[in-house]
């Protein structure tokens, strides 16, 4: 059996439907194929349902806290894991629903579930059912990389997605990596009451930011009861009675580490290895991810690549900007581009680092005379207010143009400040814009004309 269609959309992450939807309206006749769970990775395993989690820990937190606040409660703080998930579970099937629903409403769009294969460059294989189309947008994300360590495949280890099914609380946690998925899921559940060990193989958290926010982090995380190995090369895992056993290689030579539980969180790889890729000629690069241009354009013409899987960026913002990058370019005669993106993301332990533009060790290597301002979280009167007062704020001016390079946030809502920088970077206007405006009162953005003001040479 044949189908004939002028746009296929395989993968409903945050590219996918929004795309096929925009693509129907448009008048192309379109189908979007989805193998498993529609949404993807941020509605099902990802930012929706780790942020529920969070914020339930955080409450934990809190609570614990409240004395602090003058609230005196009357018994101690209990976590109920089974509670916790099924309001997790609740809010993602709100999405995962709200996802299916939107697209088998959608006119001029044919949903299709099942496996998508390549047979050519514009064939598809879907559940014994041929597909062509002259148009074709890849958007079927990653997976949680595995490390291939000895003695893991003889024992039960989680990953980000299986940790979704927990509905319990781990005794004694085993993280391995300590990158972003690592980290939140660390203060996660120390906050649920977990005793939670990170092992990281580098010589510091998230090896990407500046030495001197790896250094703060790992204090936060400390304070809150967190231990960290770092230098930590795992050597094997073996299971011995009820507990995970690591045996680590670091700077005091070969130890052990024990806990109840393991969870591998050592990076993501490309949902490429079973599309038919090669069938379709279309290029991956030595990752798998698949090789695209600026318009996101794949080796092959008339085929686009979207998500995660392009290796282009790793997170749903940049996946749902890719759609508007190529549904501008197709159906409304722009010429948009990835170059045209300013690097942004935002690491959800608490308090929050947020990130754009340069690191400070990026401009350093890049020799141009740059202006630096520094401000600790500690003399922001809304920390105070909160008794949150970790963290510290940083801006990179270039000194010659006076725009603004980049920007690092640690501290309470600095998820939310960052982007009054990110918008005046946008907008190519010169750091004293912000400077200038009047902020209000009392919040942590009215600090940020102030942080300008104070900028000085970076050494």
């Amino acid at each position: 059996m044949q189908q004939r269609y002028d746009a296929i959309v395989i993968g409903t992450g945050q590219s996918g439907p929004s795309l096929a939807v925009r693509l129907a309206n448009a008048g192309r006749n379109t189908a979007i194929i989805e193998r498993k769970l529609f949404g993807g990775t941020c509605v099902n395993t990802g930012c929706i349902p780790t942020k529920t989690l969070i914020a339930s820990a955080r409450v934990a937190y809190l609570a614990r806290r409240a004395a602090e606040f003058g609230v005196m409660l009357d018994s101690p703080v209990r976590v109920d894991m089974a509670r916790i998930k099924a309001r997790k579970d609740l809010i993602v099937k709100q999405s995962n629903e709200g996802v299916a629903d939107w697209l088998r409403s959608t006119p001029n769009l044919t949903v299709i579930e099942g496996h998508a294969c390549f047979e050519g460059p514009h064939t598809i294989r879907v559940n014994d059912v041929r597909l062509e189309a002259d148009e074709i947008f890849i958007n079927v994300g990653g997976r949680a990389a595995v490390p291939d360590l000895p003695g893991l495949k003889d024992i039960d280890y989680l990953t980000n997605s299986s940790m979704m099914e927990v509905d319990f609380l781990p005794r004694q946690l085993l993280i391995v990596g300590g990158s972003y998925i690592g980290l939140e899921f660390a203060q996660m559940y120390r906050r649920f009451g977990s005793e939670v060990t990170v092992i990281e193989g580098g010589p510091r958290l998230i090896g990407r930011e500046d030495e001197q926010v790896s250094a703060r982090i790992r204090e936060i995380l400390e304070g809150e009861g967190i231990r960290i190995e770092l230098g930590a090369k795992i050597q094997r895992v073996e299971k011995r009675g009820d507990a995970v056993l690591l045996t680590v290689s670091g700077n005091d030579g070969l130890h052990e580490v024990s806990g109840s539980h393991l969870l591998l969180a050592t990076g993501r790889v490309p949902n490429t290895d079973d599309l038919g890729l090669d069938k379709a000629g279309i290029r991956t690069d030595e990752r798998g991810y698949i090789v695209v241009d600026d318009q996101l354009c794949t080796s092959v013409a008339g085929i686009w690549a979207l998500g995660d899987v392009n290796g282009r960026g790793a997170f749903t913002h940049t996946s749902y900007n890719d759609y508007e990058i190529v549904a501008s370019n197709l159906l409304d005669q722009a010429s948009r581009s990835v170059a045209d993106r300013i690097q942004a993301y935002a690491l959800f332990i608490d308090p929050p680092l947020a990130r754009i533009g340069m690191t400070e060790r990026e401009v350093r290597a890049g020799g141009r005379p740059a202006l630096v301002g520094t401000m600790q979280m500690a003399t922001v009167g809304r920390a105070r207010e909160r008794s949150e007062t970790h963290g510290y704020m940083s801006v990179l001016v270039d000194a010659e143009t006076k725009k603004i390079l980049g920007a690092m946030l640690l501290g309470i809502e600095g998820d939310e400040v960052i982007h009054s920088l990110l918008d005046v970077m946008y907008a190519g206007a010169p750091y004293t814009t912000i400077q200038h405006a009047m902020h209000i009162h009392p919040t942590v953005s009215e600090l940020v004309p102030t942080l300008l003001g104070d900028l000085k040479p970076l050494s």
